[in-house]
């Protein structure tokens, strides 16, 4: 049985209309017009035990208005949306012992407190056993490598060090869900591979759920098997990672350096790029022509001095799915 599920959801938000002009905007005051803006439009999928999804799509897109159903801050206006079978947001203090969450650029830690005080704070909060509390403290704080700052207050503390504590904080009740809203924004890159490492291990470890929205595509290629991607909107994508970038993208780079510049036949399912001295760069589709077969059909025509193979880039994919 999924975990969450999601069916034929839509949100409507009243828009004030703002007109322009003294005199116009005085009636406003009396009389005020609305129009609907539909966020999300429609949206079905289901997240089993252990999935980690990424959540794609532009600003504007619909992937917090999403996010914030299935945390039950708002209500569907159509539609359903089941978190373990219960609606969010008619069980909200329920649903909330089941779930962590952490966004980016909003902390849910305490400035002048030490993180050690603030964990202690968030364990009466959650109401969770002592025993289970320390052993879950110990292993997310080792896994995360926070035990020389315990002590200092989160004010002190730099970006990367909160964003570990956010992490924390989100997991110490040993959620079923996990919701990541741009964890690594703003990261040195030491910090944003901890960050990412820790995301397998909890997949690997705990089967924790998790959705991963994000702008950084490296922590979807590093953290995600399957991505959901939506565009105003609407649900335009839902399957596995390496799918989408193979259906979507222009498909794997081929670089080769030569021995010599002299005049050289292809393969048809090799399209060329660029050529730049005794270096040719082609691309090629693997469901058309196999990696081996592309290497060993040039390899015994001619004598080359290096090849390199690049893999579709996620972001190319995206933005030729959102573009057609």
């Amino acid at each position: 049985m999924p975990v969450i599920e999601v069916n034929n959801v839509s949100k409507e938000f009243k828009v004030l209309q703002r007109p322009k002009g003294v005199l116009p905007s005085l009636k406003s005051l009396f009389h005020r017009s609305y129009t609907k803006k539909r966020a999300v439009d429609g949206i079905s999928f289901s997240i089993n035990q252990g999935e980690v999804v990424g959540y794609l799509g532009l600003n504007g897109s619909g992937k917090s208005t999403t996010i914030k159903m299935l945390t039950g801050i708002l209500v569907p206006t159509t539609g359903t949306v089941l978190i373990n079978g219960k609606e969010p947001f008619n069980n909200r203090q329920e649903n909330a012992k089941k779930i962590g969450v952490v966004f980016g650029q909003r902390s849910q830690l305490y400035w002048s407190l030490p993180m050690e005080e603030t964990f202690d704070l968030y364990r009466k909060i959650y109401k969770v056993d002592v025993k289970k509390f320390e052993k879950n403290k110990e292993y997310l704080v080792d896994m995360l490598d926070m035990k020389q700052f315990l002590r200092t207050p989160v004010r002190q503390l730099s970006l990367g060090q909160r964003m570990r504590a956010e992490l924390v904080v989100a997991l110490l009740h040993d959620p079923d869900i996990l919701y990541l809203d741009e964890p690594t924004i703003g990261l040195d890159i030491f910090t944003k591979q901890k960050i990412r490492e820790f995301i397998r291990e909890l997949k690997c470890t705990r089967k924790t759920t998790i959705i991963l929205t994000t702008h950084d595509m490296d922590d979807i290629e590093e953290t995600c098997d399957r991505i959901i991607t939506i565009d105003n909107g609407c649900k335009i994508y839902d399957g596995d990672l390496q799918e989408f970038k193979d259906a979507y993208s222009y498909g794997h780079t081929l670089i080769i350096d030569f021995q010599d510049e002299q005049e050289k036949e292809f393969d048809s399912r090799l399209k060329l790029v660029n050529k730049e001295g005794n270096q040719i760069q082609f691309s090629f589709d693997k469901r058309e022509i196999a990696i081996a077969e592309v290497i060993s059909s040039i390899t015994q025509k001619y004598e080359i001095k290096d090849l390199s193979i690049i893999e579709p880039k996620i972001e190319d994919a995206i933005r030729q799915l959102l573009s057609k």
